[in-house]
């Protein structure tokens, strides 16, 4: 059947629809008089059936035609035009936000110091008459460094010996005067009894016994004047040979002698140098067989932080090494003004290698009960209402969310607040990122470590 338009189409519809009315007639017909003799049944048409099932095949093409075809030229526009759309949104990678590892490593700065180190003081005035070591000796405890001349201390030796021979000399003088007032009072005791008893007979006068008895008196306070006197003279003789003894001590610190094991950092001064008692610095030592590093641990990691945990050091005069420590003191306490806590590590250096004052990092295993969402450095955007991050909707939609930022590790930081784990957020948004803009996401499904 050739279709020459859309009238064509109607009258060849409207034929279809008469053809099926007398159809529907003559089917009732034959149902109302199939029980009538067979010369009064129906008899098919001109229209065989096939003509009919033909028109019914023509009426589906033209349904089809009429409504599918046009539903999917629509279905394709809006697909192409949601193609033009996305391809002028901007595109973005995505990520899943990740939380930071349970067990985690702690780098922090510090300067190794020596273990124990102190200054060698004069304790002698005088000239140094001799140096016996410099810089970078090696001296055991007891080791003579330096002599010093002092001979004004050997003329005040000299005199503070004469000056206890003196008070020694006042002590036995002291003493023979004890002795001749111990005589006099037994006198007077002896003289005093005998002039009582001759009163007391009326043979003498009791004037004459009670002057006799005054006189007993006077000679007994007399002795005990002179035993004061004599331990004063004692005394005397322990304050001089106290002051000689000093001055004997302060003597043997002519000869200079290394406190401790350690190793001559520092020489400040020449033979022939004028030093001074407690003033002039003669040698600084350092015992460099152990030393000692301190750190200041952040608030966040100070609960992860105990007594006895290794350390790992590196320096950078040594690359590729690994110099192992002990967290030996902890202040226990944060610092007001940083919210540190500091911590100290000693590492064993039997042969010397590492120097006191080197640079170097240190490395602390620590474990994190309740580890924060970590996010990329340049996942995070900071503008005049502060730190944030942009996250991503289910519609592509992008929502800046304000985080609070925890401890920073160059290449990534910790949130504290404001983010969860298994957030989208968007791993590079730069200026591009807005509240409410749409995106095309760039799936990057691996959280973030």
């Amino acid at each position: 059947m050739k279709d020459d338009g859309p009238d064509s189409q109607e009258s060849t519809e409207q034929q279809l629809r008469r053809e099926l009315e007398q159809l529907k007639r003559q089917l009732r017909a034959y149902q109302e008089g199939h029980a009538a003799p067979p010369a009064n049944r129906w008899r098919p048409s001109g229209i065989t059936i096939s003509t009919i099932l033909l028109g019914f095949v023509v009426l589906l093409a033209l349904a089809f035609f009429a409504g599918y075809v046009p539903l999917q030229k629509r279905e394709v526009a809006v697909r192409a035009e949601a193609e033009e759309r996305e391809k002028s949104l901007p595109r973005m990678e995505v990520m899943r936000v990740g939380y930071a590892p349970g067990e985690n490593e702690i780098k922090l700065p510090g300067t190794m110091q020596a273990v124990t180190e102190a200054p060698i003081l004069a304790r002698a005035d005088g000239y140094l008459k001799r140096r016996l070591v410099d810089i970078g000796d090696r001296v055991k405890a007891g080791q003579v460094v330096a002599e010093i001349d002092a001979p004004e201390l050997d003329q005040q030796i000299t005199q503070a010996e004469a000056a206890v021979g003196q008070a020694e000399a006042a002590v036995e003088q002291a003493e023979a005067s004890l002795e001749q007032g111990k005589a006099n009072r037994d006198l007077a005791r002896i003289t005093a009894e005998r002039w009582k008893a001759l009163a007391a007979r009326g043979i003498s006068p009791q004037q004459d016994s009670d002057q006799y008895q005054a006189q007993f008196a006077a000679q007994n306070a007399n002795v005990q004047a002179l035993e004061k006197a004599v331990s004063a003279q004692r005394s005397n003789v322990a304050a001089v040979k106290a002051n000689l003894a000093r001055l004997q001590d302060v003597q043997s610190y002519r000869v200079v002698r290394a406190p401790f094991d350690g190793v001559i950092t520092l020489r400040n001064v020449d033979v022939g140098a004028l030093v001074g008692t407690g003033t002039t610095l003669l040698y600084r030592i350092a015992q460099t067989a152990e030393l000692r590093t301190y750190v200041n641990v952040s608030q966040a990691d100070a609960n992860s932080i105990h007594v006895g945990q290794t350390a790992v050091l590196t320096v950078s005069n040594f690359p590729g090494r690994l110099f192992h420590g002990t967290v030996t003191r902890m202040a226990n306490a944060l610092d007001p003004a940083s919210r540190t806590m500091l911590v100290e590590v000693d590492v064993p250096n039997p042969q010397g290698t590492l120097l006191p004052g080197t640079y170097t990092e240190v490395a602390l295993s620590g474990s994190h009960p309740n580890p924060p969402p970590v996010v990329p450095a340049a996942a995070v955007i900071f503008r005049t209402d502060g730190a944030q991050v942009a996250m991503v909707q289910p519609d592509g939609t992008v929502h800046l969310q304000k985080i609070v930022v925890g401890r920073d590790y160059g290449d990534r930081v910790e949130i504290l607040q404001g983010l969860a784990g298994g957030a989208t957020i968007v791993s590079a948004p730069g200026d591009a990122a807005r509240e409410g803009a749409k995106i095309v996401p760039v799936n990057n499904d691996t959280p973030q470590k």
